[in-house]
C-alpha cells in the first residue's frame, strides 16, 4: 500500500433526497409541481379561488421623484402582457402574463394615492443630515399613503440610482428604514431601483415582479406540499441575531424568529431585543447567544404567534432553525418552553467551509475507471460526517425539476454544502434534510428554483439585518410580506 493510499480517508455512503413539490391551486387535488414557475402557470396559485372573492385587481400606489412615474408604470404595465424567456437554461419559463396566472388584474392605484418626491435629495424632508431628511420623508410619505390605506394595495417605492451614494451607507440604509416604518404602518412595499428597470429580460423581470406583488398584496402563490413522515401539526421557527448597541452604549442580543406551519405559510416575524447586556462582545460576535430566560421568552412567544394562527393548537413537532452553535443555556430555555410538545429538534445550520464535492462517473476504460460528470453533484446530496451532523447539498444540479434535463441555478462555480448540526432531537437525518430543501423553495420574493438556505434562515438573518440598523426596534409580531 502507498503512502497516498493510507493517508486517504474512508467517507460514509451518501444518499441523494428527493426533490420537495409544492402545492398550488388548493382547489385541484394532486396540484403539485416541483417547479415554481411550471406548477403556477399549470394550477394557478394556491389561493387564487379566495383571493379572487375579495379583489378582482391589485392596486399599485406610486412612491418616488416624478421622473419615474412612467418608468415605474410602464415596467408595472409590462406585467399585463406575456413575453418570451430570453435565458437559455432548462429552468427558465416563459412568462404568461399576470391575469393567466393569478386571475386578477394589477392596476394602478387612484391618484390620490401616489406620492411624489423631489428630484434633488436635498429638497427631501426635514432634518440637518441626509438620513434624518431621509427618514423624515418616508415617514411622512407613509402617513399619506396611511390616509389613503383603503386606496390601494402595495406601494412601489422607486429609488434613483443618483440617490444611492447617500441614502445606502455604512450608517445609513434607506431600505431598510422604509420596511421598518412601512411595517409598523402596515404598508407592504415594493422597491424599484433603475437596475431592474433597464433589465433586458422582461420575462424573468416579469415573473420577478409579479409574485413579489401577489404575496405583497396578501396572496399565497404556493405552499409546500406534504412531506413524508412530517406530523402535520409541525412548526418551524427560524432564529437569527444581531448585535445592538442603545443610546447608553450598552450591547445586546436582538433576536429575529420566523415562524412557519407544516406548508411553509403563515410566516410571521417577531423581534425580541435581550434583557441581559452582553457582558462578552468578542465571544458574543463570533457567536451570538441568548440567556436561558431570553432564549425561554422568545420561543414562548413565537409559539403563541403558531397558536393564533391554528386555532390554539400546540404543535406536536417543533424545529428550530439557527446559524450557530445552541450553547447549554439556549437549550435550557428550549425545554422550559416546549415542555407541552413531544418532538423538538434544535438544528444548527451553517456554512461547510471549505468542504466541496465532484460528482463522479463510471469511465469507458480500465486507464480511466472514473470521469467528472459535465454537472456538480446532485441537489439534495446528503453526506453524514458524524451521528448528528450531516453535509447537505442545497445547491447542485436539479434535473428532476427540470423534466430530467441537467441544470445548475447559478453558472460553473463548485457548489458548497451547508452543515446540519443536531443539538437537540432524535428524528431521521432525512427527514431534516428533506425539510431543509423543502423550506429553500419559499422565498417570495424571488422567481429562482431554491435559496441557498432555508428561508428560516434567510427571512430571519434578512430582517435582523434591517433591524440592527434602524433606530426604532418594532417590537409586535408582523406578516414578513411586509419586509419583503
Amino acid at each position: 500500500m502507498s503512502a497516498l493510499e493510507r493517508n486517504i480517508g474512508q467517507l460514509p455512503t451518501f444518499e441523494i433526497l428527493d426533490e420537495p413539490s409544492l402545492s398550488f391551486s388548493s382547489i385541484e387535488g394532486n396540484a403539485t409541481h416541483r417547479h415554481p414557475l411550471s406548477g403556477l402557470t399549470r394550477f394557478g396559485a394556491f389561493d387564487q379561488d379566495s383571493f379572487q372573492r375579495f379583489a378582482q385587481r391589485i392596486r399599485v400606489a406610486y412612491v418616488g421623484p416624478k421622473h419615474g412615474v412612467a418608468r415605474v408604470r410602464d415596467m408595472r404595465e409590462s406585467l399585463l402582457s406575456a413575453h418570451q424567456n430570453t435565458d437559455r437554461n432548462p429552468y427558465a419559463r416563459d412568462y404568461p402574463g399576470f391575469e393567466r396566472l393569478f386571475k386578477v388584474d394589477v392596476a394602478s392605484a387612484v391618484s390620490t394615492s401616489h406620492v411624489i418626491w423631489p428630484e434633488k435629495i436635498a429638497d427631501f424632508g426635514e432634518g440637518t443630515t441626509v438620513a434624518a431628511r431621509v427618514r423624515s420623508g418616508i415617514y411622512q410619505s407613509l402617513k399619506r399613503l396611511e390616509a389613503v390605506r383603503e386606496q390601494f394595495d402595495v406601494a412601489m417605492v422607486y429609488i434613483p440610482d443618483n440617490w444611492l451614494p447617500e441614502v445606502k451607507t455604512r450608517e445609513f440604509d434607506a431600505h431598510h428604514e422604509l420596511k421598518v416604518l412601512a411595517a409598523q404602518f402596515g404598508i407592504p412595499t415594493q422597491v424599484v431601483n433603475d437596475k431592474s428597470l433597464r433589465f433586458q429580460n422582461h420575462a424573468a423581470r416579469a415573473w420577478r415582479l409579479a409574485i413579489a406583488l401577489y404575496a405583497k398584496a396578501g396572496g399565497t402563490p404556493w405552499k409546500l406540499a406534504r412531506i413524508p413522515s412530517v406530523p402535520e401539526d409541525t412548526a418551524y421557527i427560524g432564529l437569527a441575531y444581531a448585535i445592538r448597541q442603545t443610546e447608553s452604549r450598552a450591547h445586546f442580543v436582538t433576536c429575529c424568529s420566523q415562524v412557519f406551519d407544516t406548508e411553509g405559510g403563515g410566516m410571521q416575524f417577531v423581534a425580541f431585543q435581550a434583557n441581559d447586556e452582553i457582558r462578552d462582545l468578542a465571544e458574543a460576535k463570533r457567536n451570538p447567544f441568548l440567556s436561558r430566560a431570553d432564549m425561554r421568552a422568545v420561543l414562548t412567544r413565537s409559539l403563541r404567534l403558531y397558536m393564533d394562527g391554528h386555532p390554539g393548537r400546540t404543535p406536536k413537532r417543533l424545529v428550530v432553525h439557527k446559524t450557530t452553535a445552541f450553547t447549554d443555556c439556549e437549550l435550557q430555555g428550549v425545554r422550559d418552553a416546549t415542555q407541552a410538545i413531544n418532538e423538538v429538534e434544535c438544528i444548527e445550520v451553517a456554512s461547510a467551509g471549505a468542504w466541496r464535492g465532484v460528482w463522479m462517473l463510471q469511465g469507458p476504460s480500465k486507464e480511466r475507471p472514473v470521469i467528472p460528470h459535465g454537472y456538480p453533484v446532485p441537489r439534495g446530496t446528503m453526506l453524514m460526517t458524524s451521528s448528528n451532523s450531516c453535509l447537505l447539498w442545497l445547491a447542485g444540479n436539479a434535473p428532476a425539476a427540470t423534466d430530467g434535463r441537467d441544470f445548475f441555478q447559478g453558472g460553473n462555480s463548485i457548489p458548497r454544502p451547508i452543515v446540519l448540526r443536531r443539538h437537540m432531537g432524535r428524528g431521521p437525518f432525512q427527514v431534516l434534510g428533506l425539510e431543509v430543501m423543502a423550506l429553500a423553495k419559499m422565498d417570495w420574493n424571488n422567481d429562482a428554483l431554491y435559496d441557498q438556505t432555508p428561508v428560516t434562515i434567510k427571512y430571519s438573518q434578512g430582517l435582523s439585518r434591517i433591524i440592527s440598523k434602524v433606530q426604532r426596534l418594532p417590537g409586535n409580531s408582523y406578516p414578513y410580506r411586509l419586509f419583503m
